[in-house]
């Protein structure tokens, strides 16, 4: 972690494209900059994405006023912001990102001072190890509001919103201080502490969460103070065996029940918020039976509204029509057989089974099976360690994250296979998911997916996973006419269309396309639409004029060939 030195003199880098003497772009700018310099950026939009490593640096706006200075990298493929082993303050910017989180930091002194930050995927800010100081900042439109791993700090007077996921993040032993922030409208969770955290969150409100306000987990010993908790699908708080830490003096109205589910073995503290106070309940936090048959039904339609996939929504009904009837059968007095609700999804690549197991949990939680329709998606090396007992751990930790939603295992075949030379943990990691099932086996639905072949090679790694995972579902490759219907959607939804001819030349292309071990369906869909994109940009770049609105979204015949060629057109 760079330091300051005693004396040392501070300069200030002008970044102004217009003006003459000055730096173009803030990249460029940063390049130059040496410790303790002040970055001074004229207000505008910037498309670009910034890395800063090894250094201490400022970056403020250049206008006196405070000037709307806007680092846009939505259509770039990396953080807005990346910082790494440095110390960097943000002050008054707007952050962008689309497939990335907004600012990561790694080992970084973080302070983003009156920041307005969105990113289309992953978090807002990401920040491991360092510090962070976030004052005053807002968060919109992430996976994560913010995620503080293995750090202290303070989060101040912020709002985070919107979020797809959880809203705030600490985990593995980090203790910010979480003062007068405001967490609104989140996917799951507005908190969620785990793995040794220990934040302090005081005068805080949390509202509009899909599960619990604040949920904590994993040996977690969090100070909950004179905060507000309410409108939240799920409980006010839940805190999870192992934990500790206090709740004192919190308001905690119009959530789902238990307000407050302290689990046995936890060592957690409740302190009411006056003398007064209708008492807090407390319980096992079971989820209450019911549903929302709306909901059902409009999932059901969004099932039906995908391409192709006959087989598949066939199955994926009969499960719903089964789970339903025995709700309403438990909720008559009557008896109900032990159904799981994990599955293998069978099938090649691109064929839609991250988007239906989404669905999927959504209708469990609309139907009252789960407590929520959340989601998570693994792959081998979010639960494989690298050390004896560190797979057991990771396991354990994705497992409980996806908890009162769906865990999604992709490629999960790879778990049974040895990768590499030296010890292997796959096994481990199959045998502790085996153990977890069992004992939460009405709090998730586990979804194993990959190629049916080595499925079977999967399910064959444990005695336990053939009498967990009972249903199988075989996703087909999509035909040609499917994949053709894919791209016109794909063209729909990015404001582009294709011409006449182009279409008859796409189903012949599909159609000669070998299905092998390579072909990625939906995805081979879209890696094709992308390259018309780019030809149809360099056919248009060279027009020598300004291209008309329909010439901007009309693909041509031409776009298409530049990438397949005229081959059976």
């Amino acid at each position: 972690m760079p330091t300051s030195s005693p004396g040392a003199t501070i300069r200030t880098l002008l970044v102004a494209p217009q003006q003459r003497g000055a730096y173009a772009t803030i990249g460029d700018a940063l390049a130059a900059a040496t410790d303790d310099s002040v970055i001074a950026v004229a207000p505008g939009t910037y498309a670009e994405a910034i890395f800063v490593t090894g250094k201490r640096l400022k970056l403020v706006s250049a206008d006196p006023a405070g000037g709307a200075v806007t680092l846009d990298a939505a259509a770039i493929p990396y953080p807005a912001v990346s910082a790494r082993n440095a110390s960097l303050t943000i002050e008054g910017f707007t952050l962008r990102s689309a497939d990335a989180p907004a600012v990561t930091a790694r080992g970084a002194q973080l302070a983003l001072h009156d920041c307005a930050l969105t990113a289309g995927f992953g978090p807002g800010v990401d920040l491991a190890g360092g510090s962070i100081e976030m004052r005053r900042c807002t968060v919109t439109g992430a996976q994560y509001g913010v995620v503080v791993e293995d750090a202290p700090g303070t989060i101040d007077d912020c709002q985070i919103s919107e979020v797809a996921e959880d809203g705030i993040i600490v985990r593995i032993g980090a203790d910010p201080v979480i003062t007068g922030t405001v967490v609104r409208g989140c996917g799951r969770r507005g908190v969620y502490v785990y793995q040794f955290g220990r934040p302090t969150i005081e005068g805080c409100e949390v509202t509009q969460t899909g599960d619990a306000g604040i949920a904590v987990a994993h040996q977690s010993a969090p100070t909950i103070r004179r905060s507000r908790i309410h409108d939240t699908r799920g409980a006010g708080i839940t805190v999870a065996r192992g934990c500790g830490g206090a709740i004192e003096e919190c308001q905690i109205e119009n959530t789902g029940v238990p307000a407050v589910d302290i689990a046995e073995g936890a060592t957690t503290t409740l302190v009411s918020a006056r003398p007064d106070a209708a008492p807090l309940t407390i319980g096992d936090g079971a989820p209450a039976a019911g549903g929302d048959a709306a909901a059902v039904e409009a999932l059901l339609a969004d099932l039906d509204s995908m391409v192709g996939l006959a087989g598949v929504k066939d199955e994926v009904r009969a499960l719903i029509d089964e789970i339903q009837v025995n709700e309403w059968r438990r909720s008559a007095g009557l008896s109900v057989g032990a159904t799981g609700h994990h599955l293998v999804f069978a099938g090649a690549p691109g064929t839609g089974k991250t988007t239906v197991a989404r669905i999927y949990g959504k209708l469990l939680a609309a139907l009252g099976v789960l407590p929520m329709g959340a989601f998570k998606e693994v792959s081998r090396r979010d639960l494989v360690g690298q050390y004896l007992g560190h797979t057991a751990e990771k396991t354990s930790a994705a497992f409980e994250e996806a908890r009162g939603g769906v865990l999604f295992i992709d490629e999960a075949y790879t778990l049974s296979r040895t990768m590499g030379s030296g010890g292997d943990f796959g096994q481990e990691s199959i045998d502790t998911l085996v153990k977890l099932m069992e004992d939460h086996r009405h709090e998730i639905a586990v979804i194993a997916a990959g190629y049916t072949a080595e499925m079977d090679e999967f399910i064959a790694a444990n005695p336990g996973l053939a009498s967990r995972f009972t249903k199988t579902i075989v996703f087909e490759n999509y035909s040609p006419e499917d994949l053709v219907r894919i791209v016109r959607r794909m063209c729909a939804a990015d404001d582009y269309a294709l011409a006449d001819d182009v279409e008859p030349v796409l189903l012949r292309h599909f159609a000669a396309v070998e299905r092998d071990a390579g072909f990625g369906n939906a995805r081979d869909a879209r890696k094709l639409f992308e390259s018309m994109r780019k030809a149809q940009a360099q056919r248009l770049r060279v027009l020598g004029r300004r291209p008309t609105l329909d010439e901007l979204r009309l693909l041509h015949r031409a776009d298409l060939e530049a990438v397949v060629g005229t081959a059976g057109s």
